[in-house]
């Protein structure tokens, strides 16, 4: 069985799964309050089952917000040590992408990271394989728009995917599914199949790119 936690973006999900069986899940969108809510959801979910039967713990570790990838990252890490539990590091650009794994498509998953930039990666899903076409990236709209331009038909995911579409002016664009747009924990699980477990002190936040108290400290360094 393996716990699946996400909390890196506007949405928190947690999920307990056993290889292609749900067992529980829960999702909720309610904004970056994730303190709060993703312990007790992760009760919920673990209600009945000792962590202790867990042969893994997977995390979406970024990109995404800063304060929501270090407050999942923890969770895991903190669940992890304290039971000797391994952990499965999750892109969560990946993770959206596996929101269509049941389809033959292309996903641009995108992440608003402000300013009219995104965190994306682009995937191919066909026969219920998933194929990573770039890097997890920090990337413009009109970067973004360029590069979408050669596929025939592109499904544009994740907690950016709005803004994105409604900016990118593309006629091969298209906006998911509500039911899709967002990435969640039973995609997570999908994700951490077949990545590599590594112990809970290797388990890292991944960020493309400082935060903004980071700029602006490094701004400060640089006039004095």
């Amino acid at each position: 069985m393996i716990l699946s936690i996400d909390s890196s973006a506007v949405t928190a999900s947690a999920a307990l799964t056993d290889g292609d069986k749900v067992i529980k899940s829960e999702f909720v969108n309610a904004g970056l309050t994730h303190s709060e809510t993703l312990m007790p959801m992760i009760k919920r979910v673990m209600q009945g089952v000792d962590i202790n039967e867990l042969s893994a713990i997977a995390i979406t570790a970024g990109p995404g917000s800063f304060t929501g990838v270090r407050i999942g990252v923890a969770s895991a890490k903190g669940l992890a040590f304290k039971h000797n539990i391994p952990c499965i590091s999750v892109s969560t650009l990946e993770a959206i992408a596996y929101n269509f794994i049941d389809e033959n498509c292309v996903v641009c998953a995108v992440m608003d990271a402000r300013r009219m930039q995104f965190y994306n990666a682009v995937f191919r899903l066909e026969n219920s394989q998933c194929t990573r076409l770039c890097e997890d990236r920090a990337v413009s709209i009109d970067d973004l728009r360029e590069d979408l331009k050669q596929y025939d038909k592109v499904i544009i995911a994740g907690d950016g995917a709005r803004l994105c579409f409604e900016n990118i002016n593309l006629e091969n664009a298209v906006l998911a599914d509500e039911e899709r747009i967002y990435q969640n924990a039973v995609s997570v699980a999908k994700a951490a199949e077949n990545k590599k477990r590594i112990p809970a002190s290797q388990l890292l936040p991944i960020y493309l790119r400082q935060s903004q108290a980071e700029r602006e400290l490094k701004k400060k360094e640089k006039t004095v």
